[in-house]
């Protein structure tokens, strides 16, 4: 059956630009938190690729999945491994790939829980998973940005899922695509539901209030043959 339109169709040029800057710097940090490897890695909702090269400078073979056709076109021109599909329902079979980095995603999908058991799934035993990506104490459609680098937080923080556009939304990506908002419990549970075991968790950035979450949690390994 085929997808249907994603909300980055129609925008992807405009976001290759905008968010091109936010790449470059957020790459020494999403390199540090994968950490050196080998074989196949994951880039889920890889965008137009912006990504790419972070992931593949840390020794892995990079495969790109997202769902917007547009968005794919433009990270043709930086992988031809990339895949159209949807991260809720992934195209490839179990215990595929080494890691799996999710950047960016959380507050793009439906349902982050059942997107991170995708990637579990497809995830070999003692694989890496990464998240990077929007805090959801700070950095959400509830989130207002002030101009002395603080937030302030509207009462619709623990209001789950996709938010009407308020009157705080500055001009960028929340106007143009939506944000969905999974509160802290959610986006972090979702990780034991998955069965995957957190490592690590950061909050990047030299921002007074961070706006950026990172985790990096592990498969466990198969047990041990009789």
């Amino acid at each position: 059956m085929p997808l249907t339109g994603s909300r980055y169709d129609g925008h992807a040029q405009w976001y290759e630009e905008w968010n091109k800057p936010n790449a470059e710097r957020n790459a020494a940090e999403i390199r540090e938190l994968l950490g050196p490897g080998g074989g196949l890695c994951l880039d889920l909702g890889c965008g137009g690729g912006l990504y790419f090269a972070v992931l593949a400078s840390t020794g892995r073979t990079v495969v790109g999945i997202d769902r917007s056709a547009d968005q794919l076109r433009i990270a043709r021109g930086r992988s031809r491994q990339v895949v159209q599909g949807d991260a809720a329902a992934l195209p490839f079979a179990d215990c595929t790939f080494l890691a799996v980095a999710a950047l960016w995603v959380s507050t793009d999908v439906d349902d982050f829980t059942a997107v991170l058991a995708e990637a579990t799934r497809v995830l070999e035993p003692a694989g890496l998973i990464v998240f990077y990506g929007a805090h959801p104490c700070f950095n959400g459609p509830h989130a207002q940005w002030l101009d002395d680098g603080g937030v302030l937080a509207h009462p619709t923080y623990r209001q789950a899922g996709w938010h009407q556009e308020a009157r705080w939304w500055g001009t960028y990506i929340r106007r143009r695509v939506g944000m969905r908002q999974h509160p802290l419990a959610e986006l972090l549970n979702a990780f034991p539901t998955a069965g995957l075991v957190i490592e690590h968790v950061a909050e990047p950035g030299d921002r007074p209030v961070p706006v950026v979450l990172a985790i990096r949690a592990r498969k466990p390994a198969a047990p041990a043959a009789g």
